[in-house]
């Protein structure tokens, strides 16, 4: 095979498509779910782990048409959901089962979310403790393993100060607020990604930023 030279060019013009977000469509997804009336996304991550986040959303009681690369979610609204007739399966999805355990925590039904033999490995007590604050009862194997049943209810807010950045963390407590009665606020000991603080505030939520 003999050598070829490449040559730099002049120009390069073009477009390119770029792949829908795996973060950001996990959280329009739950807020789509919980908002009143039809949304609407496109450019939907194809990701296993968002395919996972939908059907826990159909399990809920949450009406999801996907076509391609487009979903569309008729809410449910905020007090809406339905108790899962069977649990809720986030495969091996820590993001799935972090912020839906916050918006289960506010549910007047109990529920129980399990995933993969990878995720029931990883550790859930950073997620929990603050849901657990808020008013959630949670049981999870050895205190902080999945499967994590969870009996929500009403809640209360809280200040929550992250020990370590957690933007899954984070996102799992101000879902969690949007059931609680008051301001709830998270303290970050580093800035993390603010997918949901954006999400939350396109869909209408009031979301402040002190600091």
């Amino acid at each position: 095979m003999g050598k070829k030279t490449i040559l730099p060019a002049r120009t390069i013009s073009g477009s390119v498509a770029v792949p829908g977000d795996k973060s950001i469509s996990h959280r329009y997804a739950i807020l789509a779910a919980l908002a009143e009336g039809t949304s609407e996304i496109h450019n939907f991550c194809p990701a296993e782990d968002c395919a996972h986040t939908l059907a826990c959303l159909q399990r809920l009681g949450v009406n999801v048409d996907q076509r391609e690369d487009r979903v569309r979610i008729t809410g449910a609204g905020l007090r809406g959901l339905k108790a899962p007739s069977r649990q809720l399966d986030a495969g091996n999805s820590g993001t799935t089962m972090r912020l839906l355990s916050g918006v289960l925590a506010g549910q007047p039904f109990a529920s129980r979310i399990t995933g993969d033999r990878s995720l029931r490995r990883r550790p859930m007590r950073r997620v929990i403790e603050p849901l657990e604050q808020m008013g959630a009862r949670i049981h999870a194997k050895d205190t902080e393993f999945a499967p994590l049943e969870i009996q929500g209810g009403d809640l209360r807010p809280i200040d929550y100060a992250l020990p370590v950045p957690s933007a899954q963390v984070k996102s799992a407590i101000l879902l969690a607020g949007l059931y609680a009665d008051g301001v709830t606020s998270v303290a970050e000991p580093a800035r993390t990604r603010d997918h949901t603080e954006v999400a939350l505030a396109e869909f209408g939520a009031t979301v402040e930023h002190p600091g």
